[in-house]
């Protein structure tokens, strides 16, 4: 019996995907429940499992985009498996070549027709050679034109033009994920009107907070005490301060959620990638970092599936862990806000009427306009940057143990 293997639904109003990689060979023998194929939707990269044991026949190839219920590939399910574990038989002895007689290549002495105009003589070309110049580049004022030693010498490279260095180039199909993300990234700068706006926090509460705490609460719970949990909180307090941003715009209607749903912006092996925190005005500092773990890791082995990145009320992405100082993210689409976290530098500040050293963050927040106005966007900002700065009694309730669960 031959099995038609089609490809499934990943998942709601995804309708192709496109084969990332196919982890077996036409004509190989696969057993039930094993991963044969990569396929990449505009959400992420998913494992095609064998829905039956058998040997298979592949029906499309690396980079085709294939419609959800197209046949990818037949499984002979009434065929036995191999002894040696493989369906191919036919071994090919190699073919025995008769050993053939070396022809040495015949010198030719030069003639006055291989001295024409532009043709450097044997030691100009190795000055040429030296220099990365080449000889279409050289006036020659030997005999017939010939490039001489003392042409070579002087010759310098023409302003703009190559000289001998690597210039290579190579072209790579995107994946169907980051084509995706590219389309709704011109969309969102092309359909809202996003603006940005800035401030600056002292991160030396937290900072005080992480070194009295964070071995206890490592100990405790098994995961580190970071800065998300921190700020996912804050931004929580801040969306239920200031509904409208944790708001979005469906045709001529607004859509505001009592929820918090947070996406974390992480970098993975196949591009951006926008996990979903659900609920995240229930969970405490212990259950914020332990979900930032779990789905940075899942998203980071490639496993994250689509519905633990569909939805979200509002984004946070951290680009100062790759050393941004200052940025203007781009709304993650349909939402309405993003928070942009960036680097901490140590600059001097002023605290109670004098001069203070101090860590410190910049911290953007994009928004669209149309359901966003000016005083909600500071507003929220202005809440974030409060409860950062002072975090025992604003997120902690002037109950720090508590609050870690210690």
């Amino acid at each position: 019996m031959v099995l038609e293997m089609k490809v499934p639904s990943p998942g709601e109003s995804i309708t192709e995907v496109e084969i990332a990689e196919w982890l077996v060979e036409d004509g190989d023998y696969v057993e039930k429940d094993q991963a044969i194929a990569e396929v990449d939707s505009d959400k992420a990269t998913l494992e095609l499992p064998a829905e039956e044991s058998g040997i298979i026949t592949l029906k499309a190839e690396v980079g085709d985009a294939v419609t959800v219920g197209e046949v990818v590939c037949l499984i002979d399910t009434s065929a036995e498996k191999p002894a040696g574990g493989s369906a191919k038989e036919e071994v090919k002895e190699p073919k025995k070549e008769e050993p053939t007689k070396k022809v040495e290549p015949k010198k030719e002495e030069p003639t006055k027709e291989s001295y024409a105009t532009g043709t450097p003589s044997p030691a100009a070309k190795k000055i040429l050679d030296e220099k990365g110049i080449s000889a279409s580049e050289v006036k020659g004022t030997g005999k017939d034109g010939r490039i001489t030693k003392e042409d070579a010498v002087n010759a310098k490279p023409s302003m703009g033009t190559p000289t001998g260095g690597n210039r290579g180039e190579s072209r790579s199909k995107l994946s169907m994920l980051r084509r995706k993300v590219a389309e709704r990234l011109v969309a969102v700068k092309n359909e809202t009107a996003m603006l940005t706006t800035f401030n600056e926090v002292d991160m030396s509460p937290i900072f005080d907070l992480r070194k009295q705490y964070k071995e206890e609460f490592k100990e405790k719970h098994g995961v580190g005490l970071g800065f998300m949990s921190f700020f996912t909180l804050a931004c929580v307090r801040a969306l239920e301060m200031y509904p409208a941003v944790n708001s979005m715009i469906d045709g001529k209607e607004m859509i505001s959620y009592d929820f918090c749903d947070i996406s974390i912006a992480v970098s993975g092996p196949k591009g951006l990638m926008v996990p979903v925190i659900r609920n995240a005005e229930n969970l405490s500092f212990r259950g914020v970092e332990s979900e930032v773990k779990r789905l940075a890791i899942r998203a980071r082995e490639g496993e994250i599936t689509v519905d633990e990145m569909t939805g979200g009320t509002f984004t946070i992405t951290n680009g100062g862990v790759f050393g941004s100082m200052l940025s203007t993210p781009i709304i993650n689409p349909p939402q309405s806000a993003i928070l942009g976290m960036h680097n901490i530098v140590e600059r001097p500040i002023a605290r109670d009427g004098a001069i203070a050293i101090a860590p410190i963050m910049y911290v953007a927040l994009s928004y669209d306009h149309r359901i966003i106005d000016g005083k909600e966007s500071v507003g929220f900002l202005v809440a974030v940057k409060e409860a950062l700065e002072n975090p025992v009694e604003i997120l902690m309730n002037n109950d720090v143990k508590k609050a870690l669960e210690l």
